[in-house]
């Protein structure tokens, strides 16, 4: 295969499934997510489109899915050129006092641990210049945010880390800031709020692909 390969970890919808159709024109796409419906989309939209895409519909919470899918990575093609991590969990807002435990044991798991594991697992698998992106969510809140506030900010910290431990030795980590788009997860911390103002996930998954140089 000539093209290099870019995974995406939550490719199914939002910004990571614009991602993938995006980088699918240079790259072969790698696309996890545990819908595998919107997976099954994403390939018909990119096979239409010239490109290719390998699906993996797995729970990156599973540890045991997460490693073998790195080995069958490794196995087939060696490298990752890009690897985009837009997987997210956002848990029902609400005050500080009616935290639920099983909502912040949930994003604990999937916002937080589930990177914590991934990162030793792909960092194999990228070259020195291969690049490594994050998304810092901006537009966070400041009532009734506290679980997912809590959970994307330690997420961001570990990968702040990350990146300054790799600044003189590769791969190149990024930690891009989105404009506010129409998602299904700013939809449910905005629910009256007027989608025509917002920018279009297309247009701001373009513009966030532009700053990567590739």
């Amino acid at each position: 295969m000539s093209k290099p390969v870019a995974l995406i970890t939550g490719a199914s919808r939002g910004l990571g499934a614009e991602l993938a159709q995006i980088l699918s024109s240079t790259h072969h796409i790698v696309a996890v997510s545990r819908t595998v419906g919107a997976l099954e989309a994403l390939d018909d939209h990119i096979q239409k489109c010239g490109g290719s895409s390998t699906l993996a519909p797995i729970d990156l919470t599973d540890e045991n899915a997460a490693a073998q899918l790195c080995r069958s990575i490794f196995e087939r093609w060696g490298k990752v050129r890009l690897w985009a991590h837009t997987a997210i969990h956002a848990a029902p807002l609400g005050p500080v006092i009616t935290i639920d435990s099983k909502d912040w044991e949930e994003s604990i798991k999937n916002n937080v641990t589930a990177l914590a594991k991934l990162i030793p697992m792909v960092s194999p698998l990228l070259a020195e210049d291969s690049k490594a992106v994050f998304f810092e969510d901006t537009t966070i809140i400041k009532k009734f945010s506290s679980i997912y506030g809590a959970t994307k900010a330690a997420q961001i910290h570990i990968v702040k880390t990350w990146k300054d431990e790799c600044k003189s030795i590769g791969p190149q980590i990024y930690i891009l800031r989105p404009n506010p788009m129409p998602t299904a997860v700013r939809a449910r911390f905005y629910p009256g709020e007027s989608r025509k103002k917002l920018r279009s996930v297309k247009i701001e998954a373009k513009r966030l692909v532009s700053m990567l140089e590739l």
